[in-house]
């Protein structure tokens, strides 16, 4: 079923976000004092009793020529109210009606769509009374709410709900299959569940714009100012009839230079997005190649355990892409050694050109974080490898590995069951082990983790 949508509008700093995060039930939108922070739309379920809808919150409309950033991030959010069923327009009762709230009122009054009108910030008397100069709007009688304390919840929803409903009823549609067992839904549920790809880099190293040509739309804010980019925002797709979630996350800079509270508020978000990730596009500007804070991030990609693909953007731009591409795969070979064998997808955003390649180079990657090895092959390949290279010697004493076996994937993870302890085996014995295994098996670019257990050999017979 496609549910009915209802899109916020108003201008900055008049609670927008608040509310959107009180409708949705959770803080997805970053909220901070200071105006404009929402830029790009934000879209979430309100699922609340009988009561079901996607809101999507958008950017503060203000006045400002069309390719300024202030007409971009207009164009941007009456696009969310063209894609939505219902407009909320929300002003600020403490602060009053002002001019901007009378020219967006003006615009509001001639697009096609219901639009309920809402006075926020209504938690005193003195609010309440300075509500009911939102008449002066012409858009209806002006519902008081308090996105903050939930005030006013209820009757937003009813006056809603005359709008929705008949869209749900509309849009529901019967099922196709017979009801499925509890077994079946599980497992309809893991094969249904999209791949999470986050795009994570430097600010202004092109990732909306990748996004943007995904999707094949211009969903995400872009231009050259660095740091458009606040919010993480989820977008869904569907390639070669996989559901894939792409989330575009604010640019990373050096925690030293993270001073302000709403760049710390993006970062936090964008990293919250990498540990929910199952593989990460790292995107590189090719003009300037991975970086130090470009290594930081793929380094932190591999600590969290997150497959790993490196996207050099801005492709068009070099002059020399053999050299280019030679001097990034020396950079990664001897700088990220745990995750050896990353790939490298060489492309244009702007463009357009060999973006076709990330999303099987994404797919393949997520298959290879997702392996397992067959306990036997594993086994095997141990004994030869250690039979080339035997551990080095501990307090004098050989280290002896019995056996191996694969406990989990997401990512690849082994335990070693040895006579000696976890400390008898440097890291650098453990990197040889690593190499070999993706030599071995095509683990290439997925972090591996190793767990050594001292005792006997569980599987051992008699």
């Amino acid at each position: 079923m496609t549910l009915p949508t209802v899109a916020i509008l108003g201008r900055p700093n008049v609670g927008k976000s608040t509310l959107f995060n009180r409708l949705i039930g959770r803080r997805r939108a970053i909220v901070d004092d200071t105006p404009g922070v929402t830029r790009d739309r934000i879209e979430g379920i309100c699922r609340l009793g009988p009561t079901e809808f996607r809101v999507i919150d958008t950017a503060g409309l203000e006045a400002g020529a069309a390719e300024s950033l202030a007409g971009r991030l207009r164009r941007q959010a009456m696009e969310g109210l063209a894609a939505a069923d219902v407009g909320l327009f929300v002003v600020d009762a403490r602060s009053g009606i002002t001019t901007a709230d009378q020219e967006i009122a003006d615009e509001l009054r001639r697009q096609e769509k219901p639009i309920l009108l809402l006075t926020n910030k209504c938690e005193g008397q003195a609010a309440a009374a300075q509500a009911l100069e939102a008449w002066s709007l012409g858009l209806g009688d002006p519902l008081p709410v308090s996105g903050e304390h939930g005030d006013g919840i209820p009757d937003l929803l009813a006056a809603l709900e005359p709008h929705l409903s008949p869209l749900s009823a509309e849009r529901a549609e019967p099922p196709d299959e017979p009801e499925a067992t509890a077994t079946d839904d599980a497992t309809a549920e893991r094969a249904d569940r999209p791949l999470r790809l986050a795009i994570i880099g430097r600010p202004n190293a092109g990732k909306s714009s990748l996004v943007n040509r995904l999707v094949a739309e211009e969903r995400m804010l872009t231009g050259p100012e660095p740091g458009l980019t606040r919010d993480s925002i989820a977008l869904r797709l569907t390639w070669n009839g996989r559901p894939i979630e792409l989330v575009d996350t604010a640019g990373l800079r050096k925690r030293a230079r993270v001073e302000a509270k709403l760049e710390k508020l993006s970062t936090s978000a964008t990293l919250r997005s990498l540990k929910f990730a199952d593989v990460v596009a790292l995107v590189v500007d090719a003009t300037m190649p991975l970086e130090r804070q470009d290594l930081t991030i793929a380094r932190l990609v591999a600590q969290e355990g997150r497959a790993l693909v490196v996207v050099l953007n801005k492709w068009d731009l070099i002059e020399d892409p053999n050299a280019a591409m030679a001097a990034v795969r020396d950079r990664l070979t001897s700088e990220l050694a745990d995750v050896r064998g990353v790939p490298c997808i060489a492309l244009s955003a702007l463009t357009g050109r060999k973006v076709d390649l990330l999303l099987p180079a994404v797919t393949a990657a997520y298959a290879r974080w997702n392996s397992r090895v067959p306990t036997a092959a594993l086994n095997r390949w141990l004994a030869t490898a250690l039979e080339q290279h035997p551990p080095p010697l501990a307090q004098g004493r050989r280290v002896k590995i019995r056996y191996a076996t694969q406990t989990t994937a997401r990512p690849p993870t082994f335990v070693l069951f040895a006579n000696k302890p976890a400390e008898a085996l440097p890291e650098s014995y453990l990197r040889f082990l690593a190499a070999g295994l993706r030599d071995n098996f095509d683990l290439w670019g997925v972090p591996i983790r190793f767990h050594v257990r001292h005792g006997e050999n569980p599987y051992a017979t008699g």
